[in-house]
């Protein structure tokens, strides 16, 4: 894992830690969990000064280890790829606002066509970077298309 990861919500020390700074601009980002799993293939360059996750990603990457079957050698990187942003960033959470939020993208994903289960982990990171006016860093941007005039989507 790189070194030069800039969490916007770092895991609380014991004094300084400030959870009611300033989250917007380009140099701040949501990351998906797309992102996460890899982080390493990224170029950093491209990847926001500041960061955060969502508390759905910490949980998409919890199931990771569990959905890596009987190879013991992917459910390992798996593990270690969730213990190292457990302790990178303390997420953010899937709270009220972003329930709203959830609203505004279903209803402007709907006009299009069903909107699938499938995709439904997806839209609530989505929903989160939404409530906390974050652009959303993603490798997955496709799947989120029709959201554009919501919220600014960053393809990796």
């Amino acid at each position: 894992m790189s070194s030069a990861v800039q969490p916007l919500h770092a895991p609380a020390p014991e004094a300084g830690f400030q959870a009611s700074q300033a989250l917007t601009g380009d140099s701040h980002g949501l990351l998906d969990t797309s992102v996460i799993v890899d982080y390493d293939l990224i170029d950093p360059s491209k990847l926001p000064d500041l960061s955060a996750v969502s508390a759905l990603t910490i949980a998409e990457l919890t199931v990771g280890p569990l959905a890596a079957g009987q190879d013991a050698e992917e459910r390992a990187r798996r593990q270690d790829r969730l213990q190292w942003a457990a302790t990178t960033w303390d997420p953010l959470p899937f709270n009220n606002a972003a329930a709203r939020a959830y609203g505004r993208i279903y209803s402007a994903l709907v006009v299009r066509g069903p909107v699938g289960r499938r995709r439904l982990a997806d839209l609530l990171v989505a929903a989160v970077a939404l409530a906390n006016d974050l652009p959303l860093y993603t490798r997955n941007a496709a799947d989120l298309r029709g959201l554009e005039e919501l919220l600014a989507i960053r393809s990796m």
